[in-house]
């Protein structure tokens, strides 16, 4: 005799599956929930990395801006000092030059020539004076020339003295000549190491 199965099994079944599809829904939401809260940490967790690395990197700026501008303060203040050294070297400079000037001058003076007035503009002297005649003249120029301090002379005029104060001297004369540039401390040491050198 067959046997009849007479109980709802197909609504058991049915049912079964559904409560194994709805199982496997909220695993699937309870893991895709847990994926996306993971994710969003890393992503914060990544983000405040990188806001610490800005504020370091930004930290790390605004220090070396600061060096910068001290190397600029820095700079400046070398540059002003430079500058001033250099005034002082060029006046002290200036004032053995005036003295070696001064003492030169009154050894290219020749016989029959004598210096009135001098003018000096930067290393530009202006000499003027009376001769005895154009060859003292002549020979004034020559004696210049042979002297080391003294460059290019150059004759601006020679003409006779409408009244001369001395009837010796009967010509009034002026002659430009330029002053040889004073060696820098530096060059002068470097040429006395190479003398000393040399007479080694």
């Amino acid at each position: 005799m067959a046997k009849i199965n007479l109980l709802p099994w197909r609504e058991e079944l049915r049912q079964e599956r559904q409560r194994q599809f709805a199982m496997s829904a909220l695993l699937t939401a309870i893991v895709g929930v847990a994926i996306v809260f993971l994710v969003s940490m890393g992503f914060d967790r990544a983000q405040n990395q990188q806001n610490m690395r800005n504020q370091t990197i930004q930290q790390e700026i605004a220090r070396l801006q600061r060096q910068i501008r001290r190397i600029a303060e820095l700079e400046e203040t070398r540059a002003r000092l430079l500058s001033r050294k250099a005034i002082i070297e060029d006046l002290q400079a200036s004032r053995s030059l005036t003295v070696e000037m001064l003492d030169q001058l009154a050894k290219t003076v020749p016989m029959g020539i004598t210096l009135n007035a001098m003018s000096q503009q930067g290393m530009n002297l202006r000499l003027s004076g009376t001769a005895q005649s154009n060859a003292r003249v002549s020979a004034y120029l020559q004696s210049l020339t042979d002297n080391e301090l003294f460059l290019n002379p150059d004759l601006t005029y020679v003409r006779a003295a409408s009244e001369p104060e001395n009837p010796q001297e009967p010509f009034d004369f002026s002659v430009g000549v330029t002053l040889r540039t004073p060696a820098s401390e530096q060059e002068q040491a470097g040429f006395d190491e190479f003398e000393t050198g040399g007479s080694q």
